[in-house]
């Protein structure tokens, strides 16, 4: 073991189990303070957020080495959920146990949460003023230039050779032809995964087959017919909605778009594709994980417990899969066939995003204005590399000046 990897002798590499009470409480009170901290300010997305994840637990507390926290990042590639939420998830149960599981992610999720909800609130009752419309008019246009970003960011490393290429590029035709997309996610991510394995095996003819006879019409098909019953919307409608994109959406936060456009607005018309924007937005301009839209979106839909059972079903997966993960990081992370499907499912996901890109664009550049502010905003993402949250408050100043100079 090299030298700077010898945490293990300092205090604070203890195991959590050989410690006193009163020393896992302080080990505990830690990781809730950190995390909380972090929570409050990680504007700039899941590589922000990760970063400084690096910087606090790896160079200034040592907790661990970086090596032990890219083998923890990794894992989270393989399982669904928001990765940077369940790298503070991964560190906390490295630290202390389930105890530390709870603690560090529930710590860095509630500061965006609340700050979410309120906003929500405040969407709810102000949504009809000027004021909140004309913000939200020059905040859209800056919305589709940060998730351009984030595609083409994801695409380089998803689009690794021609299976994935192939997968990507099925997954948008067949989600354009009504394909259900966690049908869609499996599909290609199994596909992609029996490809590689014919291609190390030499048998390539089946391999090629895979990615398109895997998705004949009559699976990727949903009937659309029966999609819309007239049902109050509860606490509990809304928990089971986010409980299943939890549990299946791998990829960044944005593909989470794809998931609530189909369902929630085309399938069940519960929103609208304003309001879903509307919530994308201001999940940008707070910090923390981008899933906190499900806060959002849950309060549109069923109020203060619409908000509560939102959030807690998008994020419950997470908790659950990286405690039963996290003894098998190191063999799952080495395994070929976990690696072949991970590279189908990234595949699949840029799919959904390039398809949801498209969707939000048609909603929000609707003038010469918003057009203009796209382009500089896709300049300033791409060459200046601008944090996205100041983008978004450029954006908001925007949509306020034009309000008043037509005023």
């Amino acid at each position: 073991m090299s030298s700077p990897e010898r945490t293990d002798e300092t205090p604070s590499a203890i195991p959590y189990q050989a410690l006193e009470p009163a020393q896992q409480q302080q080990r505990l009170k830690e990781l809730a303070m950190l995390f909380l901290k972090l929570g409050a300010i990680a504007f700039g997305g899941p590589a922000a957020h990760i970063a400084m994840m690096n910087e606090e637990v790896v160079r200034r507390r040592q907790w661990m080495s970086s090596e032990k926290l890219l083998d923890l990042l990794g894992i989270t590639n393989l399982i669904p959920g928001p990765n940077s939420t369940e790298l503070a998830i991964h560190i906390g149960y490295e630290r202390a146990g389930w105890r530390g599981l709870l603690i560090a992610g529930f710590c860095f999720i509630l500061p965006a949460m609340l700050l979410v909800w309120a906003l929500a609130a405040v969407y709810v009752r102000y949504q009809s003023v000027p004021q909140a419309a004309w913000l939200l008019y020059g905040v859209k246009p800056v919305i589709i230039a940060i998730v351009l970003q984030a595609l083409w960011k994801l695409g380089k490393k998803a689009i690794k050779d021609l299976p994935t290429a192939i997968a990507g590029a099925a997954v948008i035709g067949w989600f354009f032809l009504g394909g259900n997309e966690i049908l869609l996610l499996l599909l290609a991510g199994i596909g992609v995964m029996v490809v590689k394995a014919g291609q190390r095996k030499g048998n390539l003819t089946s391999g090629w087959l895979v990615p398109v006879g895997l998705m004949p019409a009559g699976l990727a098909q949903v009937p659309q017919a029966a999609a819309v019953p007239a049902v109050t919307i509860s606490g509990l409608n809304v928990f089971l909605f986010f409980l299943k994109v939890g549990a299946v959406l791998y990829g960044s936060g944005y593909v989470l778009l794809a998931f609530l456009q189909r369902d929630l607005v085309e399938r069940s018309q519960w929103l609208t594709s304003q309001q879903l924007l509307d919530a994308v937005a201001i999940g940008q301009i707070t910090p923390g994980p981008v899933f906190t839209t499900a806060t959002f979106v849950g309060y549109l839909l069923a109020g203060n417990v619409g908000a509560i059972a939102g959030t807690i079903g998008i994020f419950l997966p997470s908790f659950v899969l990286v405690l039963l993960v996290n003894p098998w990081a190191t063999k799952l992370r080495q395994s070929v066939w976990a690696s072949g499907f991970l590279d189908g499912v990234n595949a699949a996901s840029l799919g959904l995003m390039a398809v949801v890109t498209w969707q939000l664009g048609t909603a929000a550049l609707v003038d010469g204005i918003t057009l203009l502010l796209a382009i500089l905003s896709a300049i300033a993402v791409f060459r200046f590399k601008i944090n996205s949250a100041w983008l978004v408050l450029a954006g908001a100043l925007v949509g306020f000046t034009v309000q008043a100079a037509l005023r």
